[in-house]
């Protein structure tokens, strides 16, 4: 094939812009890119040479080669992995099909301009070449095919890139950087040593570099044609806990989520017995900005053998922590694993369920520590993963005891970090259930009209305000023996915290205003199912509350703006007899009109006052005015 000139797709001249002008800082993180795609071709490689082992051709030992000429100034990045046929070499590096570019790009123009660590959640790894280099060039061959159909990729970085034939003796690629002015640093054999070691250490692969001696007769260092081990080409996961640092834990964790904090907890095991595999799992210290969503695969890398497999491995983890990162190494799984296999495999089951418990096991030793410092790292992980975990609640029935204990909540005594066990520990002496109130935000549930009689009794009641709350709720119905009770649901039953007196009052109270309730029934008529009088108010007129069994407000509200039809179900109205309104409603009942237009005032503001939505805002408004003038 003659020379070709090819166009960038649109994307990547965007990227390539914003790499080679904006991540001007950490521009060593080029290097730990270029060699993690050389050890990812390397082990592509291996995993298609299972049924092809033709394809090692005479090179079975897989290596990474970097290397340096200080007069041409470049920098080569060499593997004898997989390769490129110029077919690929034109999509693979002329195009991107990643989902994430447009965030990437609005990231890169954002505040993270210079976070650099973004490069890797994007798979744009190989265009952060062109931070450090004005032009690049890619020579490879595919595995398997003739020496004379290697290819050689070509580009400045602009919008043009350069495809032409060539020959090839070895397989794989080399990735020759023609570094810009000024940065001469990379051609030096100690700072390349020192960006390996920091970023790529835990490959397993060798990475090569030229042996360096000094020569006291030219007073320098010198490079040797024999090539040594830079990296310990050992992964983390397979060496004893012992002999591994924090620093070394963090730096890896680092390394595979492309973070810039270290993890907030990690846990390494070696699980034996009906599975045998090694774990390596990480909590992260703050929320990736994709972790809404739920169609992204997982962060667990699956190994076999210490083969690498594949990146996403999603059946390894429930969809619920898909914030965890880290590596399952297995000794079980056969090499040639596909994803289909991974969703029947038995021992995947196991791994998963092992897995899945050591990471609750993580956060209850965080939830449950004596240490202030471990339970402040507790309420940092709930106040960014706590909606997520949520999730699991209705997912994972076996582990739903353990889940349920970790929750925590808003109360009227605390405004975050309130458990069921902290709750149950406070309940009054005579108190049957756990009472509960769903809202659309903190503010409005602590106004809620609903809380009046539990505030006036010093009676907790659990503020829950996230989306995910009311379906969370569907799947827990008590705890440790204690129903939990929505306070805007059914007629209030405080039991045995609500004396003879009161109850008397109130039956006395609704004798006196039955005429009043038959009528305010009548005007309301479409509106609210029933209309009775309450003890749960203390200072509002009114409120509204949903039959047990019916849908809540807040979830109706929830659905009909996700676009969902919720079920038709109407509110009960409860008024507060000792409030002048209400009171006054009872000297007005022979003017229709008046009477009328305060009690759906009293209805309107009652379902404000709840966080419902009027239909019809304009005749509120109207009514409010009419009786402000009479």
């Amino acid at each position: 094939m003659d020379k070709q000139t090819h166009s960038f797709q649109a994307e990547v001249k965007q990227i390539l812009h914003l790499v080679t002008h904006s991540l001007y800082s950490n521009k060593e993180i080029f290097l730990r890119e270029l060699v993690s795609n050389a050890s990812d071709a390397c082990d592509k490689l291996r995993f298609e040479a299972l049924d092809h082992p033709q394809l090692f051709e005479d090179q079975p030992n897989l290596e990474v080669r970097v290397s340096f000429d200080a007069a041409a100034r470049t920098v080569t990045i060499s593997d004898n992995g997989i390769g490129l046929s110029a077919e690929e070499a034109i999509a693979h590096l002329g195009t991107i099909a990643k989902s994430g570019t447009r965030e990437f790009m609005a990231k890169l123009e954002g505040d993270q301009k210079k976070d650099a660590n973004l490069i890797g959640q994007f798979g744009v790894g190989f265009y952060s070449g062109f931070i450090v280099a004005d032009r690049i060039t890619v020579e490879s061959r595919r595995a398997g095919l003739p020496a004379d159909q290697a290819v050689r990729w070509s580009s400045e970085g602009t919008g043009d890139f350069e495809v032409e034939t060539i020959t090839k003796l070895g397989r794989g690629t080399d990735v020759i950087l023609h570094l810009r002015e000024g940065e001469d640093e990379f051609l030096k054999t100690w700072r390349l040593k020192s960006t390996i070691a920091k970023y790529s250490d835990h490959i397993s692969l060798p990475i090569l570099m030229r042996k360096e001696e000094w020569d006291a007769d030219k007073a320098e260092q010198v490079l040797k044609d024999e090539w040594e081990p830079v990296n310990k080409a050992s992964a983390l996961w397979t060496r004893s806990k012992s002999d591994i640092t924090q620093a070394e834990y963090d730096a890896f964790y680092q390394q595979i989520s492309y973070d810039t904090e270290p993890p907030l907890a990690f846990t390494h095991n070696r699980v034996e017995g009906r599975s045998e595999y090694t774990q390596l799992l990480y909590i992260p210290a703050k929320a990736p900005f994709d972790l809404w969503n739920r169609d992204k695969r997982g962060g667990v890398k699956l190994y076999v053998k210490r083969v690498f497999i594949m990146d996403d491995a999603e059946a390894l983890m429930p969809v619920y922590l898909r914030f965890v990162k880290g590596v399952i190494d297995s000794a079980d799984l056969p090499l040639n694993v596909s994803r289909e296999l991974l969703q029947e495999s038995r021992d995947v089951k196991a791994i998963r369920e092992g897995s899945t418990k050591r990471v609750l096991s993580m956060l209850e030793v965080l939830a449950n520590s004596e240490d202030a410092a471990e339970r402040d790292k507790y309420a940092r992980f709930w106040t960014d993963f706590g909606q997520v975990l949520k999730e699991g609640v209705g997912e994972d029935h076996a582990n739903q005891e353990r889940l349920v204990k970790l929750l925590r909540f808003a109360s009227t005594h605390a405004d975050q970090n309130v458990s069921f066990a902290d709750y149950v520990s406070r309940m009054k002496e005579g108190q049957e259930a756990i009472y509960y109130i769903t809202a659309d935000s903190l503010a409005a549930a602590k106004n809620s009209p609903q809380l009046e009689i539990f505030r006036k009794k010093g009676i907790e009641v659990l503020l829950l305000v996230d989306r995910v709350d009311e379906w969370m709720l569907s799947h827990v119905f008590e705890f440790e023996g204690k129903s939990l009770q929505s306070v805007a649901k059914g007629a209030v039953d405080l039991g045995q915290l609500q004396d003879e007196e009161e109850k008397k009052k109130a039956e006395e109270a609704a004798e006196q205003f039955k005429p009043v309730l038959e009528r305010l029934k009548t005007a309301l008529a479409g509106r609210a199912k029933d209309v009775r009088v309450t003890t749960r108010l203390v200072d509002s007129p009114a409120c509204v509350v949903v039959e047990e069994g019916d849908i809540s407000g807040h979830l109706a509200r929830m659905l009909k703006q996700a676009g969902q039809t919720a079920p038709a179900a109407q509110p009960t109205l409860e008024i507060n007899p000792d409030h002048a309104l209400v009171r006054k409603l009872g000297a007005i009942a022979g003017d229709d009109a008046r009477f009328g237009d305060l009690a759906q005032v009293l209805f309107d503001q009652a379902l404000l006052a709840e966080g419902g939505v009027l239909e019809d805002p304009a005749a509120y408004v109207r009514r409010v005015n009419a009786l402000l003038l009479a």
